[in-house]
């Protein structure tokens, strides 16, 4: 692995970013016989896809669930032994006031509930199923998530609840966003159910490493890209450190926002395309508290992933309130690790808002940071009753924390909204050799999305190059 970049260094892409789709799409290159050069401003690899070390518990930053799609692009992508790593979670569990329930989140099992928990029609509910694996991106639908349910499910905020919850929670989507961004979400999870990557997200990003350094990518970290160099309005190269590469073309996968304003510069980008950009809705962000078991202390088998919350009725405004009362609680048994002692760990996730965490001074961060400590330690303890005595590390993360690592505007979790996607995919008309992948659009948020678009993003820039 290459330490530092040096001046005089050139090479045919630069990747701005070691997300999965940055990984991906570096890796992909490299295997083309391209010479890559991957820049990471963060000490590790992985963005939100990283992982982290307190008092001998390694954490997971980001929701450990995605759809089986991972398992082919791992193993076409990537390597049969990622693949092989990759496996079911079973026990996915819905708790809250309108309903109690478990589910594989599989289609059959969803349907199975709908119709017998929830007395719906098996001709609606599969007429529901048919509707979502028809939408596509490429259709001219901007009918809202809320218009969708009322379609299928009139009156039902119950059946709402359960079909929305877990997508908000994977991708920030809200009732009111397109329906199209719900629907093929839903549709890849539903296929086959929720997996997980067995031994956790550090083994997962050392195997990756592995290939990178294998197919000859050069990797460099602490590294941040400060600039995108053109010459005659076409990439020459990137400025990172304060020393220059050159290269033939970039793929970004910072923040488009970021790509554009920051690192490119709006003067290069031609007035129509800056009014698309102006038009690109920041998705929110989220809170993380991480709750490390006590070595050699077990905690019973409740659920490898809780949607749980206690208010009355689902609420997108509720899900992302400053007080929420909806979380998901990610369970890491041993199982979950086996390459590493005996330990448990919960990590719950909430969404919120940037502007509740942004200007807040340090006193009073602190101590709301502790607050919503103690919420999520209060809310497990309605699973385990004992939980607090077993616990040996508490910490948190916020929207501030997701800034300071990614850089992401208002230390989004889950990029942009719907328009987001085109205007990155638009990039390399703007400026011939610009590239970009990473969570826009909704639709390709999460690790199956971004690894997927990673790699239709390194595809056309092969194409071009």
């Amino acid at each position: 692995m290459t330490e530092k970049i040096e001046a005089g260094m050139a090479c045919d892409v630069a990747v701005i970013g070691s997300g999965l789709a940055g990984l991906t799409a570096a890796n992909y290159l490299a295997k083309l016989g391209y010479r890559v050069a991957l820049c990471e401003q963060h000490y590790a690899l992985g963005g939100l896809a990283a992982h982290f070390s307190r008092k001998n518990h390694i954490f997971d930053v980001s929701l450990h669930g995605f759809p089986v799609g991972m398992v082919k692009s791992c193993r076409k992508y990537w390597s049969p032994e990622i693949a092989e790593s990759i496996v079911q979670l079973k026990r996915i569990r819905f708790v809250n006031p309108q309903f109690d329930i478990e589910t594989t989140f599989t289609r059959e099992d969803f349907t199975r509930i709908l119709i017998e928990k929830f007395h719906i029609s098996a001709e609606c509910v599969d007429n529901f199923f048919t509707e979502l694996r028809q939408m596509n991106f490429y259709d001219d639908d901007r009918r809202p998530t809320r218009e969708l349910f009322e379609l299928f499910f009139p009156g039902r905020d119950d059946v709402h609840r359960l079909l929305m919850e877990p997508i908000a929670y994977a991708n920030g989507s809200t009732l009111d966003d397109e329906a199209i961004t719900y629907g093929i979400v839903f549709s890849n999870f539903m296929s086959k159910g929720v997996y997980t990557f067995e031994g956790g997200t550090d083994q997962l990003i050392q195997k990756m490493t592995a290939e990178l350094l294998k197919n000859g990518v050069d990797i460099f970290k602490r590294t941040k890209v400060e600039k995108i160099l053109l010459k005659n309005n076409k990439i020459s190269g990137v400025r990172a450190n304060g020393i220059d590469i050159s290269c033939r073309a970039v793929l970004s996968n910072a923040h488009v926002l970021n790509t554009v304003k920051t690192l490119v510069g709006e003067q290069y980008f031609d007035e129509k395309f800056l009014k698309k950009i102006e038009k690109v809705r920041i998705n929110n962000s989220s809170c993380q508290v991480y709750l490390g078991i006590k070595d050699g202390e077990a905690i019973d088998d409740i659920g490898d992933l809780i949607f749980t919350s206690e208010n009355e009725h689902f609420s997108s405004a509720e899900l992302k309130d400053f007080h929420t009362k909806s979380r998901t609680f990610s369970l890491y048994y041993p199982k979950t690790r086996p390459q590493q002692r005996p330990m448990c760990a919960v990590v719950a996730s909430m969404n919120a808002h940037w502007d509740d965490w942004s200007a807040l001074d340090s006193e009073i961060y602190g101590r709301e940071k502790d607050r919503i400590i103690e919420d999520s330690i209060q809310s497990l303890e309605q699973f385990i009753p004992n939980i607090r005595e077993k616990i040996d590390y508490a910490g948190a993360a916020t929207p501030r924390t997701l800034f300071r690592y990614t850089s992401h505007p208002n230390g989004t979790s889950f990029g942009t909204k719907f328009e987001g996607l085109s205007v990155s995919m638009e990039l390399p008309e703007q400026i011939p050799g610009l590239y970009h992948a990473g969570s826009v659009g909704i639709i390709m948020s999460g690790w199956l999305g971004a690894m997927n678009y990673g790699v239709i993003a390194a595809h056309k820039l092969a194409q071009n190059l």
